[in-house]
């Protein structure tokens, strides 16, 4: 099970990749593709189907056995963005020697120090001309070889290196990509080397290219380390890691009386504000639509959203044993220990003592330990996609996540024991309950 993580972590380096390794996967496991344009037609019990949007959100149905105005849904969500740095446009800077560096601006919250002195790697997506203007075609791009590195100064011209640092996001975290060689490559490093990876796929010219969405990725793949190998140490555990789970218990379930809804969101990291985030209307419009094709009545809809229950699966934080103080005293969890219920006073977190009682039960159902985390009161939290998503479809859920260190470094480091364990019990949440 965890090398099946390990190779879809390596594999999905930004949001756009890890949304079509999904794709593929439903599409093996049986599901089909639905284009959100055309009328969805008839659903009947046991039928799987899938949308996604801005080829970063996706979105997976298995139709239960009874209307989800009787039995309502069971819906997984977690999302595809990690904290990274995303390449501007024009990026080029030529500097003296011939040296080329990108010019890039941070995405979400990362440690951006850990990004510095590793091999990195450009991924993403590029805009081609298609058949007109409204219409661009899409292409997707990852340069699996080490590609340019963000270099820290010397100690001896930075003797307080150690003391910390404050970076600065626009001088600091520039990345090297090369050297140009003749004045031709100057101003076309960067745009000659992404055509080049496209035309392993397609030949494209550069003049086809019209845009990009572009972001860096670490190049080490995804291990597992400790004694016993007990330990995960990957980018993106935060929250790809959810999203794989989500996806294993999906594809590893079958039809039950409730349907079953897996909801990968994009940009949690930067607010969810966005068409394709849990701040959009369209997940509800995609349930909506099922519920009038079952019953031609909008009413089955609100009642569906009643009967629900959503798990929102984003990491949390494991205790970590240089920063003791750091934690609540009576709620840290600990890397092993369980999936994690996230409580917080100020409604962060969408838990209550309802629903986590009940996400407690479907643990102890499955044969599964269970962890509870609250922030210690002088250390403010972050927030996730549960509450953001219950403020448009006011459902029922639970905020929990498998325990993790370091969240937001270029690498995180999670368990083991509770990847397979947060299988068990997503597999249990749509199998039996």
């Amino acid at each position: 099970m965890i090398n099946r993580l390990l190779s879809f972590l390596d594999s999905s380096p930004v949001n756009f990749l890890a949304v079509k390794n999904i794709s593929d996967m439903l599409v093996a496991g049986g599901f089909r593709q639905l284009d959100p344009c055309q009328p969805l037609g008839a659903v009947k019990a046991g039928d799987r189907f899938f949308v996604t949007k801005n080829d970063s959100s996706v979105f997976a149905f298995r139709i239960g056995r009874k209307p989800m105005a009787e039995a309502g849904f069971h819906m997984i969500c977690a999302h595809s963005d990690s904290p990274t740095f995303r390449i501007k446009p024009n990026a080029e800077m030529l500097c003296e020697g011939g040296i080329v560096k990108l010019n890039t601006e941070v995405y979400g919250g990362p440690i951006m120090s850990t990004w510095f002195d590793r091999p990195l790697t450009l991924a993403g997506r590029v805009i081609v001309r298609g058949k007109d203007v409204m219409h661009p075609s899409t292409m997707l791009l990852h340069i699996k070889r080490p590609l340019l590195q963000i270099s820290n100064l010397a100690i001896h011209f930075n003797r307080q290196v150690n003391d910390g640092v404050k970076l600065s996001r626009q001088k600091d975290v520039l990345p090297i990509l090369g050297q140009i060689t003749s004045q031709l490559e100057a101003g076309n490093l960067l745009m000659g080397l992404i055509v080049e990876e496209l035309n392993k796929q397609r030949p494209v010219k550069a003049e086809d290219i019209l845009d990009f969405d572009l972001y860096l990725a670490d190049t080490a793949p995804a291990c597992t380390f400790g004694a016993h190998n007990e330990f995960i140490s990957s980018g993106r555990l935060d929250d790809l890691s959810m999203c794989f789970a989500g996806l294993e218990a999906m594809l590893a379930a079958d039809t039950a009386d409730t349907t079953q809804v897996l909801a990968i969101f994009d940009n949690e990291e930067t607010g969810s504000q966005t068409k394709q985030g849990a701040g959009s209307p369209f997940l509800s419009y995609m349930l909506k639509r099922i519920a009038l094709a079952q019953s031609n009545t909008e009413e089955a809809y609100y009642q569906a959203v009643e009967r629900a229950f959503m798990i929102s699966a984003d990491n949390a934080h494991a205790w970590h044993p240089n920063y003791a103080e750091k934690y609540d005293p009576t709620n840290h969890p600990m890397l092993g220990g369980g999936p994690v219920i996230k409580f917080n006073a100020a409604q962060k977190y969408a838990s209550d003592a309802v629903s986590a009682s009940v996400f407690a039960g479907l643990c102890a159902k499955a044969g599964v330990p269970c962890q509870r985390f609250v922030n210690h009161s002088d250390v403010a939290g972050g927030s996730t996609l549960g509450n953001i998503l219950a403020s448009s479809i006011p459902l029922r859920g639970v905020d929990m996540g498998n325990a993790i260190l370091a969240m937001h470094s270029c690498r995180e480091t999670g368990s083991v024991r509770d990847h397979e364990y947060c299988v068990k019990v997503f597999t249990s949440f749509y199998k039996e309950c």
